[in-house]
């Protein structure tokens, strides 16, 4: 069984597939034109977002600077102001919360008041709209 060739692409071929998807070209044709893997574009997308051209290596080891975690280039205040949207949003799903057990349980009783009064002999909820 022959040993499958690993294809390497280089920065400048990376950089143009990506360009050309953030450009809204169709992915499935351009990885078809490309004869590369849908999920390798996409992969070349993300490290674009997350570091620019550089992010996209080439052959070789990558160098120290595209290996710093992202974190790192964040400002320290844009950091503090999703903590403080992620608790604002933590605050809004414990009050959704609370709203669905109370409807949860009003409705639990809506059901049990509606099988009592299905018991044969038992008084109708409305009277008879005859005459």
């Amino acid at each position: 069984m022959p040993k499958k060739r690993l294809r390497v692409f280089s920065r400048a071929f990376k950089l143009a597939a990506v360009r050309r998807m953030m450009a809204g070209e169709n992915v499935s044709g351009l990885a078809r034109e490309l004869q590369v893997l849908r999920k390798d574009l996409y992969r070349w997308r993300a490290h674009f977002r997350e570091g620019g051209p550089e992010a996209l290596r080439g052959r070789g080891r990558p160098r120290k600077s595209v290996m710093m975690p992202a974190q790192a280039a964040d400002p320290p205040g844009e950091l503090e102001a999703a903590r403080e949207r992620i608790a604002e949003l933590e605050r809004k799903i414990g009050q959704q919360q609370v709203d669905i057990d109370f409807f949860r349980q009003a409705l639990r009783q809506v059901a049990d008041a509606r099988r009592r009064s299905v018991v044969a002999g038992a008084p109708r909820s409305t009277r008879s709209s005859k005459r």
